[in-house]
């Protein structure tokens, strides 16, 4: 299905839905150094708090098109926001660590479901000339969710305590479950008979993952979204208090500003990789300066526009290097697979690490990684030139 016309109205509701689906991670990263008040048992394990989100898309993000497609895109987008708004309101309640980490695991089915289905029913519904901008517009989602929570949601927990961020949370998920359920035309978004057998999985990530060309655009991503969500989630407590707030909502805005600024101007110059490689080289030296000025606050900020130039670049590689729809499909898959195995690792390994290394882990753990995407995506760069 492609539109002549885009319906932005309801463009801008399945980008609203796509907030709902950010915020799963963001309304425990903004409040994570409260949560060992709420459980002060948990010790190392409150890192799981904020990752076992994408526990499920690390085993199901290469067949999570597959799956959502045949129970229909529409079904699937409405089914996980209403069990998104279910789990938020269960965690309103404060259960016991163990069944709050279970939940979380549960989020991860929810959120997994709306990052497949929502872009692909914004890339059905817009017309030709406007998919650029609404599917960029999708890739905001991460970036704003964590500003509004920031700006937002921290006072709300200053005022009325972590429950009732996680109960806003859930009358946002009904709310919008509730209106796409009324706007969205039944049976968008057909059944796709692929096959979802065990064999068939494993062959379709063995495909993924010896191509030097759909592979990179998800492999890269591992480890932007292994820096990403960790640093907001574990920086705070380094920024000089009187810069925090501020800078904690200016970091996601400055990513989302770079990506469609200056990352718009050079991918019309350059190829999508090079602009990642950018990125990559660029947040590393940033980390060299966080590790001379810890906490500096224009230095987090100017790490979160570097890292910005990865997650719109990103996006772009998929159909730079993939020609097919079935090749580019295949490399978003692999590219919601690898998100998730960052963002799962990324915090429990940093908060481990803070704790034997004090601040120096971060500069460190994290410079690492960025110059491992860096290096991953020259090796396969090179691949491809080699065939």
């Amino acid at each position: 299905m492609t539109s002549e016309r885009t319906p932005f109205v309801l463009i801008f509701l399945l980008w609203g839905a796509g907030l709902g689906a950010a915020a799963q991670y963001a309304k425990v990263s903004v409040v994570f150094d409260q949560l060992p008040q709420l459980y002060p048992n948990a010790g190392a394990l409150i890192g799981f708090a904020v990752s076992l989100v994408g526990f499920l898309g690390i085993i199901f993000g290469v067949v999570a098109g597959v799956l959502v497609a045949q129970i229909r895109y529409r079904r699937a987008l409405i089914c996980a926001l209403w069990l998104g708004a279910a789990v938020s309101a269960v965690q309103a309640f404060v259960p016991p660590f163990e069944w709050f980490l279970v939940s979380r695991a549960i989020e991860g089915l929810s959120h997994l479901a709306m990052v497949v289905a929502a872009p692909t029913l914004i890339a059905q519904l817009s017309a030709p000339k406007d998919r650029g901008f609404t599917l960029t517009l999708w890739g905001t989602f991460f970036g704003v969710a964590f500003a509004v929570l920031a700006w937002a949601g921290l006072p709300l927990v200053d005022a009325l305590g972590v429950p009732a961020l996680f109960a806003a949370h859930a009358i946002y998920m009904a709310v919008f479950a509730s209106i796409l359920s009324l706007v969205l035309t039944k049976g968008i978004g057909g059944a796709q008979p692929d096959p979802v057998s065990f064999s068939a999985i494993l062959k379709r990530h063995a495909v993924i993952y010896k191509s030097a060309s759909i592979a990179a655009p998800g492999l890269g991503w591992l480890f932007y979204t292994f820096c990403f969500v960790s640093v907001l989630t574990v920086l705070p407590p380094f920024i000089p208090e009187e810069s925090r707030v501020w800078v904690m909502g200016a970091m996601p805005l400055a990513s989302i500003v770079s990506s469609m600024t200056l990352g718009v101007y050079l991918l019309r110059h350059v190829t999508a990789v090079r602009v990642v490689i950018i990125g990559f080289s660029s947040s590393a030296l940033c980390m060299v300066w966080l590790w001379i000025n810890p906490g500096a606050p224009f230095a987090c900020v100017a790490l979160a526009a570097c890292l910005g130039l990865i997650q719109g670049a990103s996006f772009a590689a998929v159909p730079q290097l993939n020609d097919s729809a079935s090749s580019q499909a295949q490399a978003n898959g692999a590219m919601a697979q690898m998100g998730n195995l960052g963002n799962t690792i990324g915090t429990p390994i940093m908060v481990a690490a803070l704790a034997l290394l004090g601040y120096a882990a971060l500069p460190i753990f994290v410079g690492i990684a960025l110059i491992a995407g860096l290096c991953v995506h020259l090796a396969l760069g090179q691949m491809r030139k080699t065939g």
